[in-house]
């Protein structure tokens, strides 16, 4: 069977000519404005308050605009931003180390393995600066040297430090800020925040976003919400792969509505693999727990060299010790990106010389810092990750290494948006995580945050203005046609959901569902890899949809009916995952396919036939997905074999 056709190719009409440099100032002077007067007459709904939404929330109310807020948790500084700990790039140069903005819109192309826009990402490098200064403004307790300057550490993918933190809680206390924002707008009557409400459906009206439908997860109550433009800021989609980083809240449903109603899903395939996460212990776990990847400032990776070396890593000499990163990538050593300290990883283990109870698992030492440094000092630094390392394992890494192992944790794929943040749906706009616009095929450590805010705070306020002033729109409301068969849709899916009444959980589904795409769409993909996963799934979509049970009813707190809506998207999701990892015969950051890949065993990469985005346009009734091709041109940062050694 077909699995696709290629569409009309897409482009990127909003950006800028000339010099990339210019083209943010050029692009927000030419950028309509809506004066003070009409923004209080305009309404904005923003879903989800992590960085990017809270950012953004915030600062359209400051403007003027009425926003209304809504996240499926009890609280808004509950998003999972919080979780972030090792920090957020900006190129300050405050180290004097060679630090510059072109500098990090450089490292960011080549990190991503030349497959993300460079307008996108020099105007994240410049934005950087800024938001430093904002979160400082707002009392984010950055580290600071001895003099009172900020300080600042290495990440993976940079041979400067341009990494501002708060220890290993840097994403919580920026979230802290933004929340602060946002609570005295709220205060203020500005923003009209709805917690505990999970958004099901876009709405739809002239062909233009005009509102959500969402369900309120404590009483059940459907309710449809209109207003001038709607802004996703719903986070990643990690969470397919069942075990992963993300909290067990997060979930694709509102970009996947938006992509059912015609949003381009961009480039799924591009799944980031986190290489310092707590190994998997056994079945019972529902999550995977993230160690920062500043830990790679001060520890060491390591394996024995014998493989099936079963003995205590304090017998283990240094001799017979492979620090493996630091042996293949002399440049970068233990400060590689992602991508590529997770493939070591797996490597090492294939060859049968990982360590722990699963074999699946590598040393990270800090013996070394710790002699060098003293303890005191490593406990500075990392204290707290430390702390939390020896509650979940019960061993201390002052006295002997972790062990970690990679785990999916960021999506670099998510809804195509233009250079304005705005999807081929007009009043539309994606932010953060959900959109696909400025990772490319692997995002290196600490931008995630600085995404967030760039988009929140600096971007989305100005690319938002210029889709409002060219109206004013027609008034809707919820009796509106659209607005009414929207939520007709809803409340037919969630009767479908609680119709099925079979015999199987939907955590079980999920785990399954999950099993596969860490198997055949995870670390490594291959052809008849990812064949077989297209079939198990669709196998396996067909039997939910036959034997799920789903308890209770949808007039009240109900999580078997939440996670069954949610992992039913997965089903979709991961499909779409398979056919696009599929389709790009290549290998590149995070896709890495078997068949791919030069004699030493990097990603081969082939820029003659894939250096495009891929936007997928969704198909209903099983027709194949449509593929729209954006060509990515490189004028300031030319491919080149990527390599860290």
């Amino acid at each position: 069977m077909e699995l696709f056709t290629e569409g009309d190719p897409i482009a990127d009409t909003k950006a800028p000519a000339g010099p990339v440099e210019k083209r943010w100032e050029t692009r927000r002077f030419e950028a309509k404005l809506v004066n003070p007067a009409n923004r209080r007459k305009m309404t904005v709904i923003v879903v989800g308050t992590g960085l990017a939404g809270g950012s953004a929330a915030a600062t359209l109310a400051e403007q003027g605009y009425h926003v209304k807020s809504y996240c499926y948790q009890d609280s808004p500084r509950r998003a999972h931003s919080i979780a972030a700990q090792g920090g957020i790039n900006a190129a300050k140069n405050y180290r004097n180390d060679g630090d510059s903005v072109h500098r990090l819109f450089y490292d960011t192309v080549k990190g991503g393995d030349f497959r993300s826009r460079e307008s996108n990402v020099h105007r994240l490098a410049e934005v950087s600066v800024n938001i430093i200064d904002q979160c400082v403004a707002q009392g984010v307790p950055f580290a600071r040297e001895y003099g009172g300057l900020l300080d600042t550490r290495s990440f993976g993918g940079a041979q400067v430090q341009r990494t501002f933190y708060a220890r290993g809680q840097t994403g919580q206390q920026l979230l802290l800020g933004a929340y602060q924002a946002l609570e005295r707008q709220i205060g203020l009557g500005n923003v009209e925040m709805n917690a505990r409400h999970e958004m099901l459906e876009l709405v739809l009206v002239d062909g233009k976003a005009r509102g959500i439908v969402v369900r309120d997860l404590v009483t059940g109550e459907i309710s449809t919400e209109m207003a001038d433009a709607v802004v996703l800021a719903s986070g990643g989609y990690g969470n397919v792969f069942y075990l992963s980083t993300n909290a067990k809240g997060c979930n694709v449903t509102a970009t996947w509505r938006a992509h059912r109603k015609g949003a381009y899903f961009a480039n799924p395939c591009y799944t980031q693999i986190h290489p310092t996460c707590i190994p998997v212990s056994g079945d019972h776990q529902s999550k995977l727990t993230l160690m920062s990847e500043s830990l790679r400032n001060d520890g060491r990776v390591w394996v024995p060299k014998t493989k099936g070396d079963d003995r205590s890593p304090k017998d283990i000499g240094e001799d017979e010790r492979d620090y493996y990163l630091e042996r293949i990538y002399p440049s970068f050593g233990n400060l590689v990106p992602r991508d590529i300290a997770s493939r070591a990883a797996k490597n090492v283990c294939d060859e049968g010389r990982g360590v722990g109870p699963t074999k699946l698992g590598v040393y990270l030492d800090f013996a070394d810092a710790i002699g060098r440094l003293g303890r005191k000092a490593i406990e500075a630094k990392y204290g707290n990750l430390f702390e939390m390392y020896e509650r979940i394992t019960g061993e201390d890494p002052y006295e002997v290494p972790m062990r970690i192992y990679p785990a999916v944790h960021y999506t670099m794929g998510g809804l195509w948006v233009d250079y304005d943040l705005q999807s081929n749906i007009p009043g539309l706009f994606v932010i953060g995580e959900a959109n696909f616009s400025d990772h490319g095929a692997n995002r290196l450590g600490a931008s995630a945050l600085m995404q967030g805010l760039a988009d929140g705070y600096f971007v989305l306020p100005t690319t938002i203005a210029n889709y409002l002033a060219s109206g004013p729109l027609e008034k809707v409301d919820a009796s509106h046609p659209a607005a009414v068969e929207a939520r007709t849709d809803v409340e037919d899916r969630v009767q479908r959901l609680l119709a099925v009444n079979g015999d199987r959980t939907v955590d079980s589904f999920h785990r399954e569902l999950g099993q596969v795409m860490w198997e055949h769409c995870g670390m490594e993909r291959s052809e008849a890899g990812l064949r077989k996963a297209i079939d198990e799934i669709r196998a396996l979509r067909e039997q939910f949809w036959q034997r799920v049970k789903v308890s209770g009813t949808g007039e009240e707190l109900n999580q078997s009916l939440e996670k069954a809506g949610r992992v039913a998207d997965f089903f979709e999701l991961a499909e779409l995952m398979c056919i696009d990892a599929l389709h790009r015969e290549e290998s590149c950051g995070g896709h890495f396919r078997a068949e791919h890949q030069t004699p030493d065993g990097e990603a081969q990469r082939d820029d003659d036939r894939f250096a495009y985005v891929a936007a997928w346009e969704f198909t209903a009734d099983g027709a194949p997905s449509v593929l729209h091709k954006e060509d990515l041109k490189f004028e300031y940062v030319h491919p080149t074999q990527r390599s860290y050694k």
